[in-house]
């Protein structure tokens, strides 16, 4: 998708320079990838302790195992 955005060049350039990208398209998609990555990591964090998982890791562990051929 095509869009025209104002963005100030120090800033793409720095960007882009510092990730190691030639394109600024490529800056910006990792960038806002990033971004929304550690949106979810904080999202998750805000979690902890929040959710009751009752698991049985020792029996999780003992699962059977298939048969090889």
């Amino acid at each position: 998708m095509r869009t025209t955005l104002d963005l100030p060049l120090d800033l793409i350039e720095e960007a882009r320079q510092t990730l190691g990208f030639k394109s600024k398209t490529d800056a910006v998609i990792f960038s806002l990838r990033e971004l929304l990555r550690r949106h979810r990591i904080e999202e998750l964090k805000a979690l902890f302790g929040k959710i009751k998982l009752d698991i049985d890791v020792d029996r999780s562990r003992r699962r059977p195992r298939k048969p090889r051929r």
